[in-house]
């Protein structure tokens, strides 16, 4: 990053949001959660996420780090109070802990809550002391399987071992673990039981998703999908589980497991979505704002970002971009709905 002291780069920053104001949308709805992805490869091809011969961007499309580093400042200083950087795979970026350190600043100053990040753990035993320096305190991971020819089946490439690993050096590190899982119907609903009660033994919390229609992936999202009323159902059967007052700035609605004294959160966009109370926005890491993850609807960002020092014109076009935010998203997954509701992949938009 530069050498430019901070207060400096900050200061015409500071000045148009003090002018802009905090970010609320037509519904009432204030925006304080940013995703933003810093990049759309990874090291993993999972079935429901990418197809597995992807075609990724051309390096230069992508936002500087210096770049996303002003981007997400804009949203700091707009009332942003949680941040999680994604991907693709985020760790896979070159040089992504120099982005972690700068935005570590937000922090030290007490206007960003949470900075955090989604992670397939491929890189995380590597990094992971470095961002608990940065001061991230809490990160998920996703795992879909503890089985390892299935997790090799769903990944593409992905190596387990390697995984857990990255999962061990976090919790070494000191930071607190969230393990993701795709529910797939056929493939890992019948091990749910067993991942939750494993997750919990750990000492980490479990939050289960619904396949969602994003981008062609080579395999019928209607042969996936898995209610997530019907896992919980199934759960029932053998765990207590009580509905709890949890939240962790995300989607996921929780309940305590009796039996293993953990939580696990469900996130069902497609059952019961979560719109009414929806705080976020994603930025790709070529500069463009999606309101709605499920909407074609889209701000570019980064010709505002580049075309001035200050950032006047940035705030502007953000102003624009949350006016037009949704009410709610259409997610169909049917026979008859074989195209997904949006084209682009989830590594795009920043899952």
């Amino acid at each position: 990053m530069s050498d430019v002291p901070r207060d400096l780069i900050d200061r015409p920053s500071v000045a148009a949001a003090a002018q802009a104001g905090p970010l609320v949308d037509t519904f009432g709805r204030a925006v304080t959660y940013l995703r933003v992805s810093v990049t759309d490869r990874c090291d993993f091809r999972c079935v429901y996420c990418m197809a597995e011969h992807m075609t990724f961007l051309p390096k230069q499309d992508l936002l500087s780090l210096e770049e996303l580093d002003r981007l997400c400042s804009a949203f700091v200083l707009r009332g942003v109070r949680k941040l999680r950087l994604t991907g693709g795979e985020p760790l896979v970026r070159r040089d992504v802990m120099t982005l972690f350190r700068s935005l570590s600043r937000h922090m030290e100053t007490g206007q960003l809550e949470e900075l955090t990040l989604t992670t397939n753990g491929s890189q995380l035993s590597r990094h992971a002391a470095d961002l608990a320096a940065c001061g991230v305190k809490r990160i998920n991971v996703s795992i879909d399987t503890l089985d390892v020819a299935k997790f090799r089946a769903i990944t593409r490439w992905g190596e387990l071992s390697k995984v857990l690993e990255g999962v061990k050096a976090a919790s070494a590190a000191g930071l607190k673990v969230k393990i993701n899982a795709v529910a797939l119907k056929d493939v890992n609903e019948h091990e749910i039981a067993s991942m939750m009660e494993w997750a919990h033994g750990e000492g980490h919390d479990l939050s289960l998703i619904e396949v969602m229609p994003l981008g062609e992936v080579g395999e019928e999202r209607v042969d996936q999908y898995l209610p997530l009323s019907d896992v919980r159902a199934r759960l029932e059967e053998r765990f207590t589980l009580t509905d709890i007052d949890y939240r962790t700035g995300g989607p996921a609605r929780y309940a305590a497991v009796k039996e293993t004294g953990g939580r696990i959160g469900f996130i069902t966009p497609m059952t019961h979505n979560f719109c009414e109370g929806c705080n976020r926005v994603r930025v790709t890491c070529t500069g463009t704002l999606y309101m709605c993850l499920g909407q074609e609807d889209a701000a570019d960002l980064r010709a505002p970002l580049r075309a001035a020092k200050d950032d006047a014109l940035l705030q502007k076009a953000i102003d624009e971009a949350i006016f037009r935010k949704p009410k709610g998203h259409d997610f169909v997954i049917d026979r008859r709905t074989r195209q997904p509701a949006v084209s682009r992949h989830m590594s795009m938009t920043g899952g």
